[in-house]
């Protein structure tokens, strides 16, 4: 039974992915591109590869041509899969403008096998010139300057190509199954050209440092994107919702009244709303919490062990030498006044708005991320400390853990709200819409935020200014 069913909705997925592929390919203004980025593209890299390896050659630098290539070969393999965005884009959006999407989605296919269909249509073109690319070009280096790829290297960059390309397809197949026309979908696809373009980034700086294995963790990061995504749009697409929308509006006073009940949860009075956030607004972000405790415990083991390979010079965490002046260090950076207070609540607020903005567009993962840098800065000190010979205990106890046992709790509870916030595109109850699952979270994230995590910040900045400094005089001074 199971095997029939499977059987069934491959066979429903692959007449949509034929049907769109035999349109693609009749469509000109889709494989001039596609042939230009095949046959010439690589051909123009081929000629840069070899000038810059000559280049680099005459003045004694042939490391820099060696990684020069590779990094050009996955560039030879991204460019023809960027087309891919556009054809995604256009999947749903485009069909509606001409007028062509009620009959598909009046077929006795399954939401599921048109999703699909569409995904694999938008995928196969780009992703095979892609791979067709990237053998134009191996085969021009080879013949001339015999330069050959490491097998292990090729999977890898055969690897890449082809996540990244299911990564920026799937997302692009959710903006275009939401919005109701193409213009929308391609303004909204700068959340998925930033990101790839900065992974880019970060995959040429690996590449050009030598540091290959670290691809095959980014190629794992990227299997898991486009897992979520993939189950995100799955969840989301719904044929009825879609032939419904007309126009994207925005209704201020509908959003603002789903924000409203949300933050509000119905309470009537200050005791009854504190009540609920405790009662109903918590256990919500349990699993997140516990997820977040795991991540800070990582970031911190992670400072720490780095301590030994990135090691301070002992006089600079000699922790002996502070017990001199003391009071007069903490007065000269502004402890125990007011306008330090403010300096950190300021701060510590712009810092948990930004990771507010950066969780809500990435699944709650930059988020993490950011509030996990102090806690291995921490640990990277402590680690120091402790080659130096000196007592990281002592060091915690004096300059961390006063306001740190307000502060931790603050970020815990902070990042599992963001994370919930991120992460509510891929649990939208049914019935709902994206946006309304997205402002009900987003009016928990207000709630949790107004009645926990800015009390704690502010007893935390307070005791950080205040107290901190008199706990690390007592135990650190002479």
């Amino acid at each position: 039974m199971v095997v029939d069913r499977t059987l069934e909705t491959l066979n429903g997925t692959l007449i949509i992915a034929r049907r769109e592929i035999q349109d693609h390919l009749r469509d000109w203004r889709i494989l001039m591109p596609i042939m230009i980025l095949t046959l010439f593209f690589p051909m123009l890299m081929n000629f840069t590869a070899q000038q810059a390896m000559d280049f680099v050659t005459r003045y004694g630098a042939p490391i820099i041509g060696e990684r020069l290539v590779p990094f050009l070969l996955m560039i030879v393999g991204f460019f023809p899969i960027s087309i891919s965005l556009v054809i995604a884009l256009e999947s749903f959006a485009g069909e509606r403008e001409r007028l062509s999407l009620e009959p598909l989605l009046a077929t006795p296919l399954t939401d599921g096998q048109l999703y699909l269909g569409k995904m694999i249509a938008s995928l196969v073109p780009p992703l095979g010139a892609a791979y067709l690319g990237i053998f134009v070009y191996l085969l021009g280096l080879v013949l001339k300057t015999g330069w050959r790829p490491e097998p292990q290297l090729l999977i890898q960059i055969l690897a890449l190509t082809t996540v990244q390309a299911i990564v920026m397809v799937s997302g692009a197949v959710v903006i275009s199954s939401q919005t109701t026309s193409v213009r929308a979908a391609n303004l909204l696809a700068s959340f998925i050209i930033v990101p790839v373009a900065e992974l880019i980034i970060l995959e040429s700086m690996v590449m050009f440092w030598g540091r290959y294995q670290v691809l095959w963790w980014i190629v794992l990061v990227l299997v898991l994107i486009a897992l979520v995504f993939g189950r995100m749009g799955l969840r989301l697409f719904n044929r009825e919702q879609l032939l419904g929308n007309e126009f994207d509006t925005i209704d201020l006073r509908w959003v603002l009244r789903k924000f409203w009940v949300a933050f509000t949860g119905g309470a009537t009075t200050l005791i009854e709303w504190y009540r609920d956030i405790f009662t109903r607004s918590l256990p919500l972000i349990k699993v997140a919490a516990l997820l977040t405790i795991g991540l800070f415990y990582v970031a911190y083991s992670v400072g720490y062990q780095s301590a030994e390979t990135f090691t301070l010079p002992p006089e600079y965490v000699d922790i002996g030498q502070y017990n001199q002046g003391l009071e007069s260090q903490f007065r000269y950076f502004g402890f125990f006044t007011g306008q330090t207070w403010r300096w950190i609540v300021l701060n510590n607020v712009r810092a948990l708005l930004l990771a507010t903005l950066l969780g809500a567009f990435t699944l709650g993962v930059l988020a993490e991320i950011l509030l996990m840098v102090p806690i291995g800065i921490i640990g990277y000190f402590a680690g120091n400390v402790a080659l130096a010979g000196g007592d990281k205990l002592k060091f915690l106890t004096a300059l961390v853990l006063p306001h740190a046992v307000l502060e931790i709790p603050m970020a815990v509870i902070a990042c599992a709200t963001i994370l919930r916030l991120g992460m509510a595109v891929l649990s939208v109850p049914k019935g709902e819409s994206l946006s309304e699952g997205w402002i009900k979270a987003l009016g928990e994230w207000a709630r949790v935020g107004l009645g926990l995590v800015l009390p704690l910040l502010l007893a935390a900045a307070a005791v950080e200014v205040f107290i901190t400094p008199r706990v690390a005089m007592s135990l650190l001074g002479g």
